[in-house]
């Protein structure tokens, strides 16, 4: 229902790792945008594969940034093969903090044998502040009709891994 990025790609190597987090944390600083460092020995994360689920266990290292309280985490945590597989959802947070998203994206791309990215909101692949705001709107009015059929949804209901979740039925 909301407008959201997906994210997927693998590291070129450990000392490109090293130079991502270098980026992220300089990149978010300048936005004053909250980091916290990701490192666990076993976590289990929900993968999918030619449409199929499966779970990744094992270790993980990386950064988690918070451009917004209205914002999903982004969350660039790294299995063991230096792959990546996530999603932040931007549009509570707005089309200007959308476009810091992607410029993240962007900036730490080099450092990826390949970074794959979807934008909902398809910013990415146009430029089109306005195309992005028209997504945005869409998604509110999307809810607003929800929230009319069951007014005792919640709205905006953030998960401890600082995920949101659009309406809650």
């Amino acid at each position: 229902m909301g407008v959201t990025i997906h994210y997927e790609g693998q590291l070129i190597d450990e000392e490109a790792f090293c130079g991502l987090v270098d980026v992220v944390l300089k990149f978010s600083d300048e936005r004053g945008w909250a980091t916290e460092r990701i490192e666990s020995q076993e976590v289990t994360l929900l993968r999918v594969r030619d449409e199929k689920e499966w779970d990744y266990v094992g270790p993980v290292k990386g950064v988690a940034i918070y451009p917004h309280v209205d914002c999903d985490s982004i969350c660039l945590e790294f299995d063991r093969d230096l792959y990546l597989q996530e999603f932040t959802k931007t549009q509570f947070a707005g089309a200007e903090i959308h476009v810091k998203v992607i410029e993240l994206l962007k900036a730490i791309r080099p450092f990826f044998r390949e970074l794959k990215i979807e934008d909902e909101g398809e910013y990415q692949e146009t430029g089109d502040l306005q195309l992005l705001r028209s997504h945005i709107e869409w998604a509110r009015n999307a809810i607003e009709a929800e929230l009319r059929k069951n007014p005792s949804a919640q709205v905006k209901v953030k998960t401890p891994d600082g995920k949101i979740i659009d309406l809650l039925t």
